[in-house]
């Protein structure tokens, strides 16, 4: 059972249905997630024990958390997060930028915070676009390859220990930086609540900035709370 002094990463990797909880109690499981359950909960003015109680009482994972991905192939892993958090951020992003560019023309004169927020859009759609490039392009089948390396030939002779790292630690940056953007766009929105009488763009506009913050936690989750270490410890084994 957890306790307090539990990592919140540790809660999330070992119990996926906590993440539901942490979502609704605005609890970082993700960037950061290393933190103990009490310091986090003392950030947001939470009790320990509320928290621990929630999560008890969540009940089975979503149908979308019932594989383990702490044990599941790395290569499986991989192709998950792609075909479903890699294409929800190539859908999400034009449709993102037309909302901000429609309630921004209407309403940005008289609500200064919603121009900001159109440049925050902007500026995370176009760095998640490369990181998720970088990411297919070089990480993912890197990690693959060695998986299957590791499972058909044995430990590489040469060349394995430490190579991933750097490439790991420069995702997990740009993974802080789109967060800190959201962040900064959730704190202009008021935790995405639009004012009385918006129009429905507006209110459409905050409810989907909302989903793609939720869905960018769960990824960051799988990447820097599994695979990534997952693929470190893979590879340190060659050694």
């Amino acid at each position: 059972m957890p306790t307090a002094q539990t990592t919140v990463r540790e809660i999330a990797v070992e119990n996926p249905a906590s993440i539901r909880v942490f979502e609704n109690f605005g609890i970082d499981y993700c960037c950061g997630g290393r933190k103990p359950l009490a310091h986090a909960c003392a950030e947001r003015a939470l009790e320990p024990a509320e928290v621990l109680a929630a999560i008890e009482a969540a009940g089975p994972p979503a149908a979308d958390d019932t594989t383990d991905w702490t044990t599941a192939p790395l290569g499986s892993l991989c192709t998950h997060i792609v075909t479903t958090h890699h294409e929800y951020i190539r859908r999400e992003i034009p449709r993102l930028w037309r909302f901000a560019q429609k309630v921004v023309a209407r309403h940005g004169d008289h609500h200064p915070e919603l121009p900001r927020i159109q440049i925050l859009v902007k500026a995370v759609g176009e760095d998640l676009i490369q990181h998720l490039a970088k990411e297919e392009m070089i990480l993912f089948p890197r990690i693959t390859n060695l998986e299957r390396n590791m499972a058909t030939c044995g430990p590489p002779s040469l060349g394995c220990v430490g190579t991933m790292k750097h490439p790991i630690r420069v995702m997990m940056a740009e993974h802080d930086a789109a967060g800190e953007m959201l962040a900064e766009i959730r704190g202009l929105s008021h935790d995405y609540a639009p004012p009385a009488g918006a129009c429905p763009t507006w209110c459409g506009f905050f409810q989907a900035l909302s989903e793609f913050e939720r869905d960018l936690h769960r990824h960051v989750h799988l990447e820097n709370n599994i695979l990534f270490p997952r693929a470190v410890e893979l590879e340190e084994s060659c050694g």
